[in-house]
Parts: C-alpha cells; structure tokens; sequence
C-alpha cells in the first residue's frame, strides 16, 4: 500500500524494486532462517550491492541519494517479507549516519562510497553489558598514544555485529557528558574480535550481539568528529536513524500480520461461512487496519519532515512509539483471529509476535519515546537533532547532489566538488 502523500514515482518505483527482490529472494529462505537461526550473510550482502544500504548518501559518494522516505520505503518492503532481513538492511544503513554527519571530509571520500557499493557494510557500537541504555554510564576506554587511539571494550547489542566490515564504536576518552568519542574500527583489525552473535528469540537471520576490543589500535584519522564529540553521535544517530528505521521494520512486520490474518479470515470456515463474516472478526480486523494506517502515517511523515530539514525529533520518536506498538496489539489480535493455528509456525503469526517484540527495546522503549515526548510537551526536551543537522539530513541535500551527478558533464568538466557542510 502506498504512502501517496509522502512518496513519489520513484519511490513506488524502488518499492516495486525491493518488493519483487523480497518475494524472489528472501522469501524462499524465511523458513531456512528460522531453523538455523544463524547470521544471514549472503542476504545481507545481496542488499548491500543493491545499493539500498546507501540511500541516504548523495550521489556524489555513489549513494542513490534519494532521503529518508526512499529508506522508510526500503525497509518497510524488506520486513513484511521478513523482519530479520528489514533489521540487517537498517542496521547498516544507521551505521551510514555517523560518517554521514560527523565525518571529514577525507572520511566520507574514504567511507560513503564503500557503504553505498555494498563493499563494506557498517555498523555502530554503543550499549555495553553494565550501563545498559545509560550511555554515559559506559566505562570501555580509548587512549591516546601519539597518533595512535588503544581501544578496549565489550559493546553488545549491536546490529550486524556478525556481519558488519566496520564499526562506529563510541568509548570514553575522559570524565563526564564531554568524556566520550567516536572512532571506525574494521573487523579485520588486531585486537578486534566478534562474540556472542546473541541468543534472541525472534528475528533469526539478523546478528545483534557482542564485539570486543582488546588492545585495538587504530590512527588518529579514525576518530569520527571532535574528541569529546561521542554523546552526539550516538544520539544523533540513534534519534534521526535509529528511531524512524526501527519504526519501518516494525510497520513492515503490521503490514505482513494484516494481510495474512486477512486471508485466513476469508478463508476459515465456521459455522458455515468465512469467519470474516463473523462481526466480532470483522471488528478485530478493523481496528488492525486502522492501527495499520495510522502507523504508516506516522512513519511516512517524519521521514517526510526528515527529508524536508524540518523539526522533527518528536515525530521521530512518536513513529518509533505508535509503529511498535501498534504492530505488537495487532499481532494479538492476529493471535485471537488464529486461535491455537497462530501458534503453528505454517501461519507466520508467532514470528510476527516475535519479531514486533525484538523490534521493542533499541534506540529507546516506549517509555523512553513517551519521556522524551512529555519533555517536547513541557519544553524541557534538549537538542533537537532534525534542526541540528538539518543541512545533513534533509533531502534538498541529496537531491543537490543527485542533481549535479545526473546532470551533463559540465561539473565533471569543470572539476567542480558539492561543498559538504561539517556537523558541529
């Protein structure tokens, strides 16, 4: 179902692009996924060099540069085949945030386009086993020694922790709110090592587990902003990306548990008739439409205000707050519309339930959206990070870019490069 208001021809055409890729090569291996509940690597990639992991990403980088709604899109079409396979293409599409933002300008030359190929697919690393979701409350340290940065941490929690070729780890580098740094680390390098891929009951496929950095070197040039500039790139990230990405995966997931309880309804029989004629399933079925609706709305909307460098932190959260939400009480719906066949793994529904539920805890709770909310409706919210990095997230930027690559050769010509603002 279209979003009309918020997409245009080209993302319908991308959504009938990931669609047909969803049915043809992910659905045949959903089943497989479940079984082996292991890390999906070739679906991974296979998205990667789809470019879809660079949506975001002007076109000067080699990204399709074409904003937040196309990523909504992508994601959304990707998770109502699978939720597990939505989660690994936001995931590394999140990863792109940090560079995106925070980069100089010699990192996005060395990094976007890598991402948007598919070559290397990122992550970023913040939670670690103590301090939970209390970021500031991280103890894994980065020294400086001379050009050199030594890391040692324990971060788990991370998407595509299996999978991802580097990671935007955050480490404290000194005392207080103003203590913490981001630096790239390749999982290739000496002294990092991928553990546990996780023991999570819903959405096998997607690796969201533990890395470790023991003694991991790596140069100055692979810190990511200021030192002391962490906090934010861990926020930021987590509000303009994680929040709206997590919001698709979840709307992805609602609209699979829609259509399937749909069908079974049309076509269980009791009593005589399709229990879709029974009024009290027809109800039910009616409040999961216009749970679904709603949602979307929400989801297509801040990606909308995204794109446009609108203020939108509070639509952010409340995407992520009404989209996984909603999906999880339509799921139980579904459940009471299957009755005891919702258990049997043929129905899909459990997974659903499964799924949605995974979809609950990162980048916040509900309660944590629904803080953050009550600071916006009492003014007391801090750092509105749509308006602070409004110039890096808006679509106008990626459209200038695209504009400028799809034009005629003159910008080549002439040697012209898109001036990139810095963040902060």
């Amino acid at each position: 179902m279209a979003m009309d208001y918020f997409t245009d021809d080209r993302h319908e055409e991308l959504r009938a692009e990931v669609r047909d890729f969803a049915e043809k090569e992910v659905r045949p291996q959903v089943a497989r996924m479940e079984a082996e509940r292991k890390t999906e690597i070739e679906l991974a990639r296979k998205i990667a060099r789809r470019g879809w992991i660079g949506v975001t990403i002007p076109r000067e980088f080699g990204g399709l540069g074409l904003g937040h709604v196309a990523k909504t899109v992508i994601v959304e079409e990707l998770s109502r085949v699978s939720g597990a396979v939505g989660a690994i293409a936001q995931a590394s599409q999140l990863g792109v945030a940090k560079v995106l933002h925070y980069g100089s300008q010699d990192q996005r030359r060395s990094w976007l386009p890598k991402f948007a190929s598919g070559e290397c697919l990122p992550t970023i690393a913040v939670t670690e086993p103590e301090s939970g979701g209390h970021v500031l409350g991280m103890t894994g340290t980065a020294v400086r020694d001379g050009d050199e940065y030594v890391l040692n941490a324990r971060k788990w929690f991370v998407g595509n922790s299996h999978v991802g070729d580097v990671h935007g780890v955050i480490l404290r580098t000194g005392e207080g709110s103003r203590g913490l740094s981001a630096f790239l680390v390749e999982s290739d390098r000496p002294g990092f090592r991928a553990g546990s891929p996780g023991s999570q009951g819903g959405l096998h496929g997607f690796s969201f587990g533990e890395i470790v950095l023991e003694d991991c070197r790596v140069p100055v040039g692979h810190r990511l902003g200021r030192e002391g500039q962490g906090l934010d790139v861990a926020y930021s990230s987590s509000t303009l990306y994680g929040r709206i990405n997590l919001a698709a995966v979840a709307l992805g997931i609602h609209t699979a548990i829609v259509e399937d309880t749909v069908r079974f309804a049309e076509s269980r029989a009791l009593y005589g008739r399709p229990i879709n004629e029974l009024p009290n399933i027809m109800l039910k079925l009616g409040e999961m439409q216009s749970r679904l609706m709603t949602a979307r709305l929400a989801a297509y909307h801040a990606s909308y205000l995204l794109d446009h460098g609108r203020s939108c932190d509070a639509e952010l959260m409340n995407a992520k707050l009404i989209n996984t939400e909603y999906a999880l009480d339509s799921a139980r719906n579904a459940m009471e519309i299957h009755a005891a066949r919702g258990l049997q793994t043929e129905f899909n529904i459990e997974r659903y339930l499964r799924d949605a539920t995974h979809v609950y805890p990162p980048a916040g709770t509900s309660d944590v959206q629904r803080l953050r909310l009550g600071q916006v409706a009492s003014g007391t919210y801090g750092t509105q990070w749509s308006a602070e990095l409004s110039e890096l997230t808006s679509w106008a930027w990626a459209e200038l870019s695209r504009r400028e690559a799809s034009s005629d050769d003159r910008t080549e010509q002439r040697g012209r490069v898109l001036p990139m603002p810095l963040a902060g």
